[in-house]
């Protein structure tokens, strides 16, 4: 039967009706108004994040660690030290790592550079996907550095080790010549300055991997770090230093 009105079928009418509510449903989902002030103040600018990307503490504690491997090797090779040297490379990559970057010492000017990750391929840097050389961080190694602390930490936590030799067993000598060799080569820091988390991780960790110890050497291994710092307020070096500076009075003379 054919239709005479000009009323479209039924079926037309729903299809009609679809239509309409997806394109009402894709406009209430669209884009946002680019000019709406609340989403422009949200909107990160890009240039904001670009230079400096990497925070200076974070340069200068790679720099540090940087420094502290080149001493370390400068020593007489053994397996203790070769393990400091890898350790901080391996301490200053990763923290480079954490704001993009690769960490690259630059022989012929003696400079450590910091270059943004996506500029490297295979460990070289791309000349092609430099877009802003500000970006890259370059630091001198051939002036005054760290270098000169580690040697004053050394030598004095060695002569801490030498008296505790001199006044006590021989147990106690052997913790004490290994502990020197840890704070020195880790932390740069005297072995009367050991926070009780670095004091765990030797007798934990540091002492049974590396110091070769006997049984008895481990059963006083605290008593072992009692001593150490017993007999290191009767030595000077930085230790004293270091204490005047927080505030505190000497252990050993009295004087700031």
């Amino acid at each position: 039967m054919t239709r005479t009105d000009d009323d479209p079928p039924e079926w037309a009418k729903e299809r009609a009706r679809e239509m309409m509510a997806a394109e009402n449903d894709a406009n209430a989902g669209g884009p946002a108004d680019a000019d709406d002030p609340a989403d422009v103040a949200e909107a990160p600018d890009r240039d904001d994040e670009r230079v400096p990307d990497v925070p200076v503490e974070a340069v200068d504690e790679a720099e540090r660690l940087t420094r502290l491997a080149r001493e370390a090797e400068s020593a007489e090779p053994t397996p203790e030290i070769e393990e400091a040297a890898d350790q901080y490379r391996e301490r200053r990559d990763a923290l480079a790592a954490e704001y993009g970057y690769t960490a690259r010492v630059r022989d012929e000017d003696d400079a450590l550079v910091l270059y943004p990750d996506e500029w490297m391929d295979d460990g070289t840097v791309q000349l092609d996907r430099v877009e802003d050389t500000d970006r890259a961080v370059e630091v001198s190694l051939s002036g005054p550095g760290d270098a000169d602390r580690y040697r004053e930490v050394a030598a004095y936590n060695e002569a801490v080790a030498d008296a505790v030799t001199e006044r006590e067993s021989e147990v106690h000598a052997r913790t004490a010549e290994t502990f020197a060799a840890f704070m020195s080569n880790h932390y740069v820091r005297p072995v009367d300055d050991a926070t009780p988390e670095m004091r765990a991780e030797f007798r934990e960790e540091y002492l049974v991997r590396n110091g070769w110890p006997t049984d008895e050497q481990l059963a006083a291994a605290e008593e072992s770090l009692s001593v150490i710092e017993t007999v290191a307020a009767d030595v000077d070096g930085p230790a004293a230093a270091d204490r005047s500076d927080d505030g505190h009075s000497s252990d050993t003379d009295g004087s700031t």
